[in-house]
């Protein structure tokens, strides 16, 4: 069997399609249990802050089951940080100079039971926490964004990168929008 490190990425996005399913409430409980899995990893070593994010924090609608989260901390922390979650059996996915993505969950056979994603970025980088407030009160948004997602998934089913992109207009129309409340 392939290791993941060792597929290309076409390989990779068959291996792990993008799925939607109807909103699932186990998500939330599967946020605060990895939440205190890692608020126990970190200890008091760092200041942070870890919130959860993504479709799977809006309330009702359909999304990947995928739950994100979201550290905020220092930019001088944000390495160590996602180094001891590699330790502790976290992926490092994709680096950049202000934030680190990391996921759990992906098997050489496929999805675990549970996926997570992770983005440690610096304080104040939290456009996810902004939309997903907004979206839980505004309904009727969160339902054109729930619709535009399964509109996008027939073409994009193998495809990540052109799935998210396929959404940046759209989310960032209700950031926008958000940030003028």
């Amino acid at each position: 069997m392939k290791a993941l490190s060792d597929m290309t990425l076409e390989e990779l996005w068959h291996l792990f399609p993008i799925e939607i399913c109807a909103h699932n409430p186990a998500w939330a409980d599967w946020y605060e249990e990895e939440c205190r899995t890692i608020t126990n990893i970190l200890g008091d070593r760092f200041r942070y802050t870890i919130n959860h994010v993504g479709s799977t924090s809006i309330k009702g609608i359909s999304a990947k089951p995928i739950v994100d989260i979201l550290i905020e901390t220092s930019l001088n922390d944000i390495a160590a940080i996602a180094g001891l979650m590699s330790d502790n059996g976290w992926i490092i996915m994709n680096t950049m100079s202000d934030r680190i993505v990391l996921n759990k969950g992906y098997t050489p056979t496929g999805f675990a039971e549970r996926v997570y994603h992770l983005h440690v970025k610096r304080f104040g980088d939290n456009k996810e926490v902004v939309f997903r407030d907004y979206m839980n009160a505004h309904p009727a948004d969160a339902a054109e964004y729930e619709k535009l997602k399964l509109s996008l998934l027939p073409k994009y089913k193998y495809d990540r990168d052109g799935y998210t992109e396929a959404k940046t207009n759209f989310c960032n129309g209700i950031y926008e929008k958000a940030k003028r409340l």
